[in-house]
């Protein structure tokens, strides 16, 4: 079973896969980025361990394409993920892995994980993968979420 952080009734829970946290550092400008920095009066965010390995696999092209040197990427990476909380894989339950890897079938196996974590927590995946979004879509519309629908929730909320 996963271990969850407390969390506010009223926040919905997020598991935001690799591409969106990327995305977010590589325009730590854009809205995206200030979905995880400032949405957490409105979300829970949650991410597989993973995303810290491949942040650190892909650390040199991270620095390549944002030109930032090694503090400021510390710095923007540190801001992006500040409140998301990392789960470990292996807490996640196998019954729901094989579960995943059936619904997933012609997706990339590297973002099984990711759709695990958010069915195990009985959350809503934010996920850039136009792919991934429309092949889940089609069979459990209500576990993806975009940022533009996670932007426009944020201003009903605070309106």
């Amino acid at each position: 079973m996963v271990r969850q952080e407390p969390e506010k009734a009223d926040q919905v829970k997020i598991v935001v896969d690799t591409n969106i946290v990327f995305s977010a550092i590589l325009n730590s400008g854009s809205r995206i980025a200030l979905i995880l920095i400032s949405g957490k009066r409105h979300f829970s965010f949650y991410s597989c361990e993973f995303l810290l390995e491949e942040l650190s696999l892909h650390r040199d092209k991270l620095r390549k394409l944002t030109k930032l040197p090694d503090a400021e990427l510390d710095e923007v990476i540190g801001m992006v993920i500040k409140h998301i909380t990392f789960i470990n894989e292996a807490a996640i339950p196998s019954t729901m892995y094989r579960t995943t890897e059936r619904l997933m079938k012609g997706n990339d196996l590297k973002d099984i994980p990711f759709v695990a974590l958010a069915q195990e927590l009985k959350a809503m995946l934010w996920t850039g993968d136009k792919v991934l979004s429309k092949g889940l879509a089609k069979s459990h519309a209500d576990l993806v979420i975009t940022a533009t629908e996670l932007f426009r929730r944020i201003n009903e909320l605070e309106g």
